[in-house]
């Protein structure tokens, strides 16, 4: 053991377990007024709390971080007590001791605090803009996921403990001021004509990560949405016709999402607002989603197709968790996995019906599915749904497996029990949990309620295990069926095979699979549950290819025998394999190749089928692959023939494709371009 490996068990052994807050004391309802100060960076606040004390304690915990609390003071029908408060670094708490206990009951606890704008991009802080006349300013914004709402007010800083909020802000008059709610009162601050005072409307019953507050110069434009809500995109002076597609967006968005879940957006208005410094992507807060300026908007002039695919994207995502995250929120941080690859997964579905011109599905598979596999197949990958004890872990343990793999599970899931399933499962969810929390297992009952099938047992080896299965395949004829025989087993991107019996991973499978007299047709589906499992195909003739996957729905890769990938080989020339089986079977055999599974011989007699192809994302896959060969033969005896084997294989495509545009060209086209 290294000095090093020694301090770092020294310092585990003297941090102490993580714990909660204490539950004797629990908020009911917020009653904030916060004032910052843009020149200073520093606000001031008060905060009236309606607690229940359930037990009767003398001291009463809440998080608290870089906040001095001045005064703070509890009554309730019997008693007026003035506490004072000490601090925990450590743990992010303020403890407020009282001279004797509460009582059990309704109370209310009063606070008086100071902090500062930090330029930290989380909780209560400075971003700083240029003006249009060229003079640098700042705004004040906020950032509260996970655990930084305690930076800007004294609260309960757990998604479990929810309570409603009414914000008062004061700012400049020149100054835009939002909340989560919509205005109630404007007036004259009551000593500074140059301040107003903004009070907000009682927000729903919500977390205190979702609270979010915005003083700065914007212009807007806006819309309503079919079903009447007022929707803003606040951009930075001068752009405001730059938010206008993102607008789009969300006034389509807000009546999907509405009929798929089967329940209405929940508050009067809908802002969506560009931070100029901000750490995230976006943020979810509710009725006030923040992104940064690349995530939403787009210049008509210059802006590319992917860029407004991307803010369509982003958008579709933070809209989906006003309904999935801030309607049910998850009960711990350990869930957080299921929010983001639930909204991940739900912001397809939201831009193929809004744009079906995308092909959005497509993207999919080689954004969010390839990347994901190619991730969980490395020997450092995690479980997609990870204890979280301490909330610091949560950016250690949230990465592209929980989003993307996250999302690639549930897809797989909905094509599995079927959309109305899906559906009718998601709206039970979120009406037996709405304004409350939930855990994994929630859902998993709700939608195995809706579909008759046993989705949690399902579902549990995909998220508690990590990695995922390959499946060996091999046919054989008999008749006019087709017998075919699966083998699973854990993938590595090393080609390591685990050791086979009962410590061997094994995942319940959905499999679905398509034959080549329909090939948009799914021929049969099944389960596979075993380390060996036969399917027998009927009516499936002897020169007719076996697709495993079809439409890449599976999160797990195929090895088909010799004699299957041939057979297959037609279907790629002739296009009757739809784009994402050709991908497919590409992105497939390429990651076999690598592992050392499979020959590479085998990989380019597979790539020379694709001389006639078009689809953007079979060339971006097949490019990609190809490079990584090449870099392997550069400085080889084989590197020239490797080269003009390339040449032949895009010899087609790139005559297709030119070097000019096109009028009529569409999406896929202008990616193949570029």
């Amino acid at each position: 053991m290294t000095s090093w490996d020694l301090l770092t068990c020294s310092i585990m052994a003297q941090r102490k377990p993580f714990q909660r807050l204490p539950t004797a004391v629990v908020p009911g309802s917020y009653v904030i007024r916060l004032h910052p100060d843009l020149v200073a960076f520093t606000f001031t606040g008060q905060e009236d709390i309606d607690v229940e004390v359930r037990e009767q304690v003398k001291e009463v915990t809440l998080n608290s971080v870089d906040i001095k609390i001045n005064s703070a003071k509890f009554t309730s029908s019997t008693v007026s007590l003035t506490g004072t408060t000490s601090y925990n670094v450590e743990d992010e708490t303020a403890t407020i001791a009282f001279p004797e206990a509460l009582p059990v009951g309704a109370g209310k606890l009063s606070l008086d605090f100071v902090g500062e704008l930090n330029d930290k991009m989380k909780g209560f802080y400075r971003s700083k803009y240029t003006h249009p006349n060229g003079e640098t300013r700042y705004a004040a914004a906020t950032q509260f996921e996970p655990t930084d709402a305690r930076r800007a007010f004294p609260c309960w800083d757990e998604p479990a403990v929810k309570a409603t909020f009414d914000i008062t802000l004061v700012a400049p008059k020149d100054r835009v001021a939002l909340s989560n709610m919509d205005v109630v009162e404007v007036k004259d601050h009551e000593t500074d004509a140059s301040l107003k005072v903004v009070r907000y409307s009682r927000s729903p019953i919500m977390s205190t990560y979702l609270l979010a507050f915005v003083v700065g110069e914007y212009d807007f434009i806006e819309d309503r949405s079919a079903d009447g809500v007022l929707v803003r995109v606040y951009t930075p002076l001068e752009k405001k016709e730059q938010g206008r597609f993102a607008l789009e967006v969300a006034v389509k968005t807000l009546p999907f999402y509405k009929e798929y879940f089967g329940i209405a957006y929940p508050l009067p208005k809908m802002d969506l607002i560009t931070i100029a410094d901000f750490a995230a992507g976006a943020m979810e807060n509710w009725g006030l989603i923040t992104y940064r300026e690349t995530a939403l908007l787009v210049d008509p002039q210059n802006s590319s197709t992917q860029a407004k695919q991307w803010i369509a994207l982003v958008v579709g995502h933070e809209i989906a968790h006003m309904w999935f995250g801030n309607l049910v929120t998850m009960e711990w941080w350990t869930h957080l996995w299921l929010n983001e690859g639930f909204a991940t997964f739900v912001e397809y579905l939201c831009v193929d019906h809004c744009f079906p011109e995308y092909n959005i599905w497509n993207q999919f598979v080689t954004s969010d599915l390839t990347r994901a596999l190619e991730l969980d197949a490395l020997k450092n990958s995690h479980p997609i749904e990870v204890p979280v004890g301490h909330p610091s872990e949560i950016d250690e343990i949230f990465d592209l497996i929980s989003y993307s793999k996250g999302a690639s599970v549930i897809r797989m899931l909905h094509d599995w029990i079927g959309d109305k399933d899906f559906r009718k499962g998601m709206n039970i969810y979120l009406n037996k949990f709405k304004y409350k929390n939930a855990a994994t297992g929630d859902l998993w009952e709700a939608l195995e309620s809706a579909s008759g099938k046993p989705v949690g047992k399902v579902m549990h080896t995909w998220t508690a295990q990590m990695g995922f299965p390959v499946l060996k395949v091999s046919d054989k004829q008999e008749g006019s069926s087709r017998i075919i025989e699966f083998k699973q087993c854990k993938f590595s991107a090393d080609g390591e095979v685990p050791s086979q019996g009962d410590a061997a991973p094994l995942w319940l499978v959905p499999v679905s699979i398509s034959c080549g007299s329909k090939p948009g047709d799914i021929h049969t589906r099944v389960v596979i549950d075993k380390a060996t499992t036969t399917v027998t195909l009927d009516n499936v003739g002897p020169d007719e290819w076996i697709k495993i996957n079809p439409g890449q729905v599976g999160v797990f890769r195929v090895q088909y025998s010799s004699d299957m990938l041939s057979r297959l080989l037609p279907g790629i020339q002739s296009k009757t394999l739809p784009p994402r089986d050709r991908l497919g079977l590409s992105n497939d055999l390429f990651a076999l190749c690598t592992a050392g599974v499979s020959s590479t011989v085998e990989y380019l007699r597979l790539v020379e089928s694709f001389t006639d192809e078009q689809e953007y994302i079979v060339w971006l896959d097949v490019a990609c692959n190809l490079h990584k060969l090449g870099t392997l033969l550069t400085h080889t005896d084989y590197e020239a023939a490797f080269e003009a084997f390339n040449r032949r294989l895009f010899h087609k495509i790139g005559l297709h494709v030119g070097w000019d545009s096109k009028e009529d060209e569409g999406t896929v086209y202008v990616d193949l371009f570029l």
